[in-house]
């Protein structure tokens, strides 16, 4: 039990110094900011266009208009996620190590 706790400490550890050191900052870097952030009226005002198309009738509709109001989703959709309606990413040897604190704890 020690043997595991002990690589698990030094995994921690040698996983930190990479983040360590890029936390460093460069003189010459220039933030990035992002000003084109929507306002919740803008938000509503898509999700509610998303709602209207997802609930429409579309059996009527000829393959031109179903084609046009998937392209109005996916503009939508890239529109929300670059605006900050974003998502969580958690990466494959993150979920490991969450699994396997859990499982030790």
């Amino acid at each position: 039990m020690k043997k595991i706790i002990f690589f698990v400490s030094l995994m921690f550890l040698s996983l930190s110094t990479s983040t360590v050191f890029a936390s460093k900052t460069d003189p010459t870097a220039v933030p990035v900011t992002k000003e084109n952030k929507l306002s919740e009226e803008e938000m509503s005002r898509l999700k509610n266009r998303v709602e209207e198309i997802r609930d429409m009738d579309k059996t009527n509709l000829s393959r031109i208009e179903k084609r046009e109001l998937r392209k109005e989703l996916r503009a939508i959709r890239s529109t929300i996620h670059s605006n900050g309606g974003g998502y969580v990413y958690i990466g494959g040897t993150t979920l490991l190590l969450i699994i396997i604190l859990i499982i030790i704890f």
